[in-house]
């Protein structure tokens, strides 16, 4: 019975690995490159399980031979076999094989780790000034993430939008402890330190963006406090075209003017309790260690309420009342008064109408 019992706990979770393999929406792997940086990681990835599990094929084929081969048999208890002392073409095997194999993996690795290193086109300036590389300024935080493309002027918070078939090049930092910027359907992680500036390219295909309907999963991968697991952001990928006309509108974009009267009370109590932290405009004169919170310009057009939470009124409101419920640790917690509720509907309001786009 109790083996029986073991075999059913073995079979149950079997049966649970293989559903659990198929939860999730598509592009939230790195075994689904949506890039040509990441399909160059996963190729290699590839390259060096076939070569790890082709040894362990081969060690394991040996194993089972031997142990049926040379297996005492009955009646031969007290037979000492044949003593053999080394092999000279053994030896010489099972030294230039590995090798072999590390040779085969080593020069992959090593061309593909300084041509994805390769980022001097961040540094080609033109005769006016401009470069052709886009470039984007990552800042993390507890536990957001801001994005500044210094060519243009511009930032965001919590959202990163790119075109698609071209290389877009990353500047990394961290404004307070190390975080580490990942995109998993684009290419392998990067740290973010306060100390020191990493930088690196990736690559995000236009025929993989819409099919993952132009938005791709990104988070931080290196533990840094109790919400770790809820530092996400959003990726929007779209054309050339359309990244252009993006960036048009952010660098148009003025001070917001709210509509209504409700959403005119909403920014009274945003410049009474939030502005101190948080912008408006895409265009944000205050210096690295004064935007304490993230730029809300596009705050209407995102897809998540601080990066994990459906893009509503309701869950705002919510996300208002208590963030440390949703975001333990975060550093808004106990940053402004508590509000009534006419005062609450006044500012969701006022931020689902911070929109930038035309």
């Amino acid at each position: 019975m109790k083996r029986l019992t073991k075999w059913r706990l073995v079979s149950l979770f079997a049966i649970m690995t293989l559903i659990l393999s198929g939860c999730g929406e598509p592009f939230l792997s790195a075994l689904r490159p949506a890039g040509e940086v990441a399909q160059e990681q996963y190729e290699l990835m590839l390259l060096s399980t076939t070569i790890m599990v082709s040894v362990i094929l081969v060690v394991t084929i040996i194993f089972i031979y031997v142990v049926i081969r040379f297996r005492r048999k009955k009646g031969e208890e007290n037979k000492i076999p044949k003593q053999i002392e080394g092999s000279h073409k053994l030896e010489v095997i099972w030294t230039v094989i590995p090798i072999l194999l590390l040779l085969v993996l080593a020069f992959p690795t090593v061309a593909l780790t300084f041509k994805q290193a390769d980022v001097s086109p961040m540094d080609k300036l033109n005769e006016d000034g401009t470069r052709d590389a886009l470039v984007v300024n990552v800042r993390a935080n507890l536990y957001w993430w801001e994005f500044e493309y210094p060519d243009h002027g511009v930032m965001t918070g919590q959202e990163l939008v790119v075109p698609t078939d071209e290389k877009v090049y990353f500047n990394l930092i961290s404004s307070d402890i190390k975080h580490s910027f990942w995109i998993p359907a684009a290419g392998g992680k990067l740290d973010t330190n306060v100390e020191n500036v990493n930088q690196f390219y990736l690559i995000f295909d236009d025929d993989k963006a819409n099919e993952a309907g132009n938005l791709f999963y990104g988070k931080c991968a290196e533990l840094c406090g109790p919400s770790h697991a809820l530092m996400d952001f959003k990726v929007k990928a779209v054309s050339r075209d359309k990244f252009d006309k993006w960036i048009a509108d952010m660098e148009g974009a003025g001070e917001p003017e709210p509509e209504t009267e409700l959403a005119q009370a909403g920014e009274e109590i945003f410049n009474q309790s939030c502005i101190g932290c948080h912008a408006v405009t895409p265009q944000d004169p205050k210096p690295a260690e004064a935007r304490l919170g993230p730029n809300l310009a596009t705050f209407g057009e995102r897809s998540r309420i601080a990066g994990i939470l459906e893009h509503n009124e309701e869950e705002l409101r919510d996300w208002l009342k208590d963030p440390e419920t949703h975001k333990p640790g975060n550093l808004m917690t106990g940053k402004y008064p508590e509000l009534k509720d006419n005062e609450l509907d006044a500012l969701v309001e006022y931020l689902m109408g911070l929109k930038v786009e035309k």
